[in-house]
């Protein structure tokens, strides 16, 4: 037997995943946005960086750890809960300690970040610009991504 709340919740559902979907979108439009005008996608940028060429990468990734760290400090301090009231459950930092299949993992990404020019948030941000040459890259993260997806279930975590 089906009660009137669990109908209405399946009803109603569809209508709050697209109002969240939107606000995502329109979150990534503005990130695409900062992400272009601080030239953080830029492949000239990310060229100069992995050449030591500029500070300008290092400052931006710096800052962005930064804020993270305080963030996530002040969260803990003020004991701040998801938006739907649930308490956050914070990782220990033994939990926290690198483990080779993240070496590995961060190795891979990094030369995928240097060959393609761009980590993967910032090629969508180049494809709305209008540099269709970088779909070769975005597609290739998502055939890595379902590849990884794939093997899952068979790899060592």
């Amino acid at each position: 037997m089906t009660h009137t709340s669990e109908i209405s919740g399946a009803t109603a559902a569809p209508a709050e995943r697209q109002d969240s979907l939107s606000v995502y979108f329109l979150v990534g439009v503005f990130l695409g946005i900062i992400f272009l005008k601080s030239e953080v996608a830029s492949w000239f940028r990310i060229q100069e960086m992995f050449r030591f060429q500029s500070i300008h990468m290092y400052g931006i990734i710096g800052l962005a750890v930064a804020v993270g760290a305080v963030s996530v400090a002040l969260m803990k301090r003020f004991g701040v809960r998801t938006i739907r009231g649930e308490e956050i459950a914070w990782p220990d930092a033994a939990s926290m300690r690198p483990q080779p299949h993240h070496i590995l993992g961060g190795t891979v990404f990094g030369l995928g970040w240097g060959l393609a020019g761009a980590c993967p948030g910032p090629l969508f941000a180049l494809v709305g610009s209008g540099l269709p040459v970088v779909l070769v890259a975005l597609l290739s993260a998502v055939a890595g991504a379902w590849v990884y997806g794939l093997l899952k279930p068979r790899l060592p975590h």
